[in-house]
């Protein structure tokens, strides 16, 4: 059995490894080192370090969270048999996550915690080899997930308003005007984090105490349980306590009127007592169907914020955090090749973060942008190197004759201006890049010059053949430069 508990461990280093210890250890990585290609080993199983042997329980310690959950689910059986030949059947062992040390600078795939990083809590897990049950983690009966903070939420144009809005009842539940706060978007892009993130957030500060996230299904199963158990009076005085609602996925209570009808008296109370709702569907409030009027009415009295799919570059930040947060090295060409062709949410983007991991691992392979193209060909039909906005300058500049810097220069010459004004185009045709970065990398312009290029191209393209011809064999020869 797995189980979980937050603990503050002693300092690892004062505590010494005895020789006994010492020779289990080495007994138990020749057993590994035997079954595995070296890669994998140097990778997943250099960096752990024993800490204590009592009996058969053995202590070690792994350097992050992602680490454990990656060994428990790629090498569970091979270090099941290993210890179990090294301490015996009734072997267990403790993993304990705690903060790197120097010896881990050894691994390719590890580098060293920030400081921030560094203070958070150890958390401790036992797993025992001789049973299968796993326990969900939990915390502090909220059903939140800790780890969904904001420190680790990536802001970009995609989702800056759904964050701030968040910030603000994070800070002050219950007293500011979005309340409800029902954040809507696609599957995969952070609505459930940002939604944890408060609740987190507002426990930490002591805003709140009394704290739930649930589900609409989990709702909806919980009230029908009530029902049949004769306490649909005790249910609804128990989500009528809450300092903070947190429903993910309204959507799904469609076609369920005994549910929406016990939400919406809940909705009431919870509101005419000023504590926070905050709600996730994936379409704005009006769009629902199946559901009263006069609830989707009250959906609407607070704030609605949409969370659409992460531009360039909060993809490239997306990835960078993760980099930071498993304590991984991924050269920058391969991140930005990464974000250039996982478009679509943030979910399949740390996917494919995973996968490029696990093959590096499992083939013994740099991670590089060879290696990248692999394993996207299976998450994306059409795999293509990410064009910078800096390249499609040159390639403009040099389809005019003129220096790429007259591009971002402030000179107001006609046949620069026009070019100037393509490669705007272009920019925003061909790459992920908001308005704001375009302008920027154009000498600093504002992002309503970008807008009045576009249109410009644009209106030109419909009335000149000539002209979109032009534009037609740049993004050619930028797209053969790109493959």
């Amino acid at each position: 059995m797995i189980s979980f508990s937050e603990t503050h461990e002693p300092e690892m280093s004062s505590l010494e490894i005895s020789p006994d210890i010492e020779t289990v250890w080495n007994e138990f990585l020749g057993l590994i080192k035997s079954q595995i290609n070296s890669q994998s080993f140097k990778s997943w199983f250099e960096p752990i370090h024993p800490v204590r042997l009592e009996g058969n329980l053995l202590t070690v310690d792994v350097p992050s969270q992602f680490f454990y959950e990656w060994l428990e689910e790629h090498f569970a059986l091979l270090i099941s048999s290993s210890l179990k030949k090294t301490l015996g059947a009734e072997a267990r062992l403790i993993y304990n996550i705690a903060p790197l040390d120097d010896h881990a600078a050894s691994s390719p795939f590890i580098i060293p915690q920030t400081e921030s990083s560094a203070k958070t809590e150890s958390v401790k897990y036992i797993k025992s080899f001789s049973q299968e049950t796993v326990q969900p983690l939990t915390y502090d009966g909220t059903n939140l997930n800790p780890r969904y903070t904001f420190n680790n939420f990536i802001k970009g144009e995609s989702n800056q308003l759904a964050r701030a809005a968040a910030m603000a009842v994070a800070n002050n539940p219950g007293g500011t005007s979005f309340n409800p706060l029902v954040l809507y978007g696609g599957t995969g892009l952070g609505k459930t984090h940002l939604m944890q993130a408060i609740g987190n957030y507002a426990i930490e500060i002591g805003k709140a105490k009394r704290v739930i996230y649930v589900t609409s299904e989990k709702f909806t199963i919980e009230f029908i349980d009530a029902i049949r158990a004769d306490k649909a009076n005790d249910f609804s005085a128990f989500y009528r306590s809450m300092d903070i609602l947190i429903v993910d996925d309204i959507q799904f209570l469609s076609g369920k009127p005994g549910t929406i009808e016990s939400f919406f008296h809940t909705f009431n109370s919870l509101h005419q007592a000023g504590k926070q709702i905050i709600l996730s569907s994936d379409r704005p409030p009006k769009e629902l169907q199946g559901i009263d009027d006069r609830l989707i009415s009250r959906f609407q009295w607070g704030l609605t914020a949409d969370i659409q799919a992460p531009d360039l570059e909060t993809r490239t930040a997306i990835l960078r955090k993760k980099c930071e947060d498993e304590n991984v090295v991924i050269p920058d060409q391969v991140i930005d090749f990464i974000a250039a062709n996982v478009t679509s949410n943030v979910r399949e983007l740390e996917g494919a973060f995973i996968k490029l991991l696990f093959n590096a691992s499992m083939l013994n392979r740099e991670v590089d942008v060879s290696l990248a193209k692999e394993v996207l060909k299976e998450l994306v039909t059409e795999i293509r190197s990410p064009v910078t906005i800096e390249e499609i300058q040159r390639l403009v500049a040099e389809f005019f004759d003129i220096p790429p810097d007259l591009l971002r220069a402030k000179t107001r010459k006609q046949e620069i201006v026009n070019a100037r004004q393509i490669a705007m185009y272009l920019a925003k045709d061909l790459t992920n890049s908001s308005l704001k970065t375009i302008g920027l990398n154009f000498g600093g312009r504002d992002h309503s010059t970008v807008i009045h290029a576009c249109q410009t191209v644009e209106e030109q393209i419909s009335v000149d053949a000539k002209f979109k011809s032009t534009i037609e064999s740049i993004s050619k020869k930028i797209e053969i430069y790109s493959r």
